[in-house]
């Protein structure tokens, strides 16, 4: 009898797992969605940016994606964060509720960029609304640049109130006047994303931007290189992509791609020393290591087997191995969002004719400051190394100065060719930086010109956009349908279609 009536409990109490926590930190939960926003150096997407080559296909290929990976576990961590702030007491405005609305802003942006249309006011409600509708790519951009607004409010009120109750912060040590920076600063970013629709009123693409650099008390952006939102490693817990641990393996099966290489190689970049070593072919014909031919990348769209056969062969340059291959903390952190893209992005406004003020101010501390990001001022001595050891075969010393004033790099005016110098100053910082930006540039302005043909894959060109997810064709099958008629005419989720804000 005793023991049947120990036995009745309550079946939630029976259901609750003691081992299973129900409650979690908001810094914890802030720390990890942090990472989750992280995007690396040397990986898929860099090769899809054109900056390297997999020239051994068991190890994969220059091919271009299928499928988007959507960020909405996520975006519900965000939602939990912000509720596990209020849970302990915090007010209805603090240092999660403004960090989390930057991070809904980019996490949505990165997804609009991918797909098009993707589901936000009825997204992230679980068993309520398991099958979400679309928000139109416009509408996802209205909302993005609210939330930025709002952040920004919220942080300059937490700043004047010296709240410092942040914790968590891998970017930043929880300092809020430089995630109010970063607000701002990625606000410019998505408004230059949409600088093919300019016409549009409640965008006010140009109208936005001008206020934010009229009024920097109120919209502070990024003013030097301590300000990049930067990933750091540690060498324990996390490694540089590249390291001595991978170098054996990497050596032959990564090379230079051609787009990066040509870009620097034709305008005669001292980059290209850091980037890449010598291809081993030229060394070996008694080519001077410093010299701009010296240096040759694959093209991404070559045929694997030519590449496979022609860089066994020497012909290509590959990562610079002395460089990339000997720390495991590796040579430079990787930007997020950083200093240099900013000034590039305010010089393409400044181009376009958006307000007022010298692109060519901006357009050459873009480039002062990513040679300073790479370690390069006026007088740091270059070494160069053999292809295949860590042999210093030459020195050379670098002036920034020199560089700016050669008559393909000097600032052309606000015109299509200062646009494209603009460009590519940018693409050139973001090497191994900020994701796919490079990618969203090309697509966007057409610069610089990617490779492709048979080894990129999608019967020769680049694509224009990811596939939704397998997930949402089975899950959310009628929306789906919806939002694919809506965008592209029909049901047919095709890599060739461009998406509304590039039309």
């Amino acid at each position: 009898m005793a023991a049947a009536v120990a036995a009745c409990k309550d079946f939630e109490e029976l259901e609750s797992n003691p081992n299973r926590p129900t409650e979690v930190p908001a810094s914890l939960l802030l720390n990890g969605t942090l990472n989750d926003l992280f995007e690396d150096s040397w990986t898929d997407g860099q090769r899809q940016n054109q900056y390297w080559c997999c020239n051994y296909n068991y190890y994969g290929t220059n091919e271009y994606w299928a499928s988007a990976t959507l960020s909405y576990m996520m975006l519900k961590n965000i939602q939990k964060m912000e509720d596990e702030a209020l849970r302990v007491g915090a007010p209805e405005v603090n240092p999660y509720t403004a960090v989390g609305k930057y991070l809904r802003a980019v996490f949505y942006t990165r997804m609009t960029q991918r797909v098009g249309d993707v589901p936000l006011s009825e997204a992230v409600q679980g068993l309520e609304n398991p099958a979400p509708g679309y928000d139109t790519q416009k509408d996802v951009y209205v909302q993005v640049l609210n939330w930025l607004d709002e952040a920004n409010n919220e942080l300059a009120s937490l700043i004047a109130a010296s709240d410092n109750s942040l914790a968590g912060d891998i970017y930043f040590d929880n300092d809020l006047v430089k995630w109010q920076k970063a607000t701002n600063t990625f606000k410019i970013r998505v408004l230059l994303s949409l600088s093919k629709k300019t016409g549009d009123a409640q965008l006010n693409v140009a109208q936005r931007f001008t206020e934010i650099l009229a009024n920097p008390a109120k919209f502070p952006v990024m003013t030097s290189l301590a300000d990049n939102m930067e990933y750091r490693f540690n060498g324990t817990s996390n490694l540089y992509t590249t390291n001595p641990g991978s170098r054996g393996f990497d050596k032959g099966r990564y090379n230079m791609a051609e787009t990066i290489i040509k870009t620097l190689t034709d305008l005669k970049d001292p980059r290209v020393y850091l980037f890449a070593n010598p291809a081993e072919k030229k060394i070996s014909t008694g080519m001077d290591p410093k010299d701009f031919n010296a240096y040759v990348g694959a093209p991404s769209g070559e045929s694997l087997d030519d590449m496979t056969f022609k860089a066994g062969n020497g012909e290509y340059s590959f990562a610079n191995q002395k460089r990339y291959y000997t720390t495991f903390i590796g040579p430079e952190p990787t930007i997020q969002l950083g200093y240099p893209e900013l000034c590039f992005n305010i010089a393409e406004g400044l181009n376009r004719g958006w307000t007022s003020g010298s692109a060519e101010e901006w357009y050459d501390k873009g480039v002062v400051a990513s040679m300073k990001f790479f370690g390069l001022e006026d007088g740091v001595t270059v070494e160069i190394t053999e292809p295949d050891a860590d042999d210093v075969l030459a020195t050379t010393t670098v002036s920034v100065t020199d560089y700016l004033a050669q008559p393909d790099v000097k600032y052309a005016g606000a015109n299509d060719a200062g646009l494209k110098q603009i460009i590519t100053q940018k693409y050139i910082a973001f090497f191994q930086n900020s994701g796919q930006e490079a990618y969203f540039n090309f697509r966007r302005t057409g610069f610089p010109i990617f490779d492709k043909g048979p080894g990129t894959g999608n019967g020769g060109n680049i694509p224009r956009r990811w596939l939704y997810p397998l997930s949402e064709a089975t899950n959310n099958t009628a929306n789906y349908n919806a939002a694919l008629a809506r965008q592209f005419g029909s049901a047919v989720d095709d890599l060739d279609n461009d998406l509304w804000a590039e039309q």
